[in-house]
């Protein structure tokens, strides 16, 4: 099941509730789109009431609702994130990239915070939990940071490497690490750095 058929099937109103609370919970690192509230004010709810990004009618599987195409429209135009209004062209990779990084990220943040005691719990968290694919590992913590920096310059703080990838990159902050510092001293043990 995809995310928006999951959106339509759970209702708006859960999706509302939700993004105030990570808005709260996650201040400066989620992103809210104009498309939900455009969707609700035209009258769209999803299953309950038949419309959402599908076209749900009783006894028939769902059909993606083409009329929501004005909409995502309006939603682009009041976002204003495409450069000169036009929409950007990104390869598979930068995509994949873009949303697992974010991951290892916020996998940084939280050992950086101590909400885990190891860089191996979130190891097997994010491998047993979601079927964490390995890509990020293959191309190095180097190429992750590089990535982030990049991304965050393009579309903002959303993007911005955690400090344990900032602290660890930065030259001069690397040779006086604190042996103490559980974070530096778990992520550069996995990233090969040191």
């Amino acid at each position: 099941m995809c995310a928006t058929m999951l959106l339509d099937l759970a209702g708006y109103g859960v999706a509302v509730a939700v993004s105030k609370e990570f808005k709260g919970s996650f201040r400066g690192l989620t992103y809210k789109s104009p498309l939900l509230d455009l969707m609700i004010k035209s009258g769209r709810n999803g299953k309950n009431n038949g419309k959402g990004y599908y076209f749900y009618e009783k006894g028939s599987k769902p059909k993606p609702d083409l009329s929501i195409l004005p909409i995502v429209e309006e939603s682009r135009r009041l976002a204003n994130i495409m450069p000169g209004g036009k929409p950007i062209f990104i390869t598979d990779q930068e995509i994949v990239e873009m949303i697992l990084f974010l991951i290892v990220n916020e996998a940084c943040r939280v050992l950086d915070e101590g909400m885990v005691i190891q860089a191996s719990d979130l190891d097997i968290a994010c491998g047993l939990g979601m079927s964490f694919p390995s890509y990020s590992f293959l191309v190095g913590a180097k190429h992750v940071y590089n990535s982030l920096k990049k991304l965050s310059e393009l579309y903002g703080n959303f993007y911005k490497p955690s400090s344990v990838f900032s602290d660890v990159f930065d030259e001069k902050i690397f040779k006086n690490l604190e042996v103490g510092s559980r974070a530096r001293k778990h992520f550069t043990s996995w990233s090969g750095v040191g």
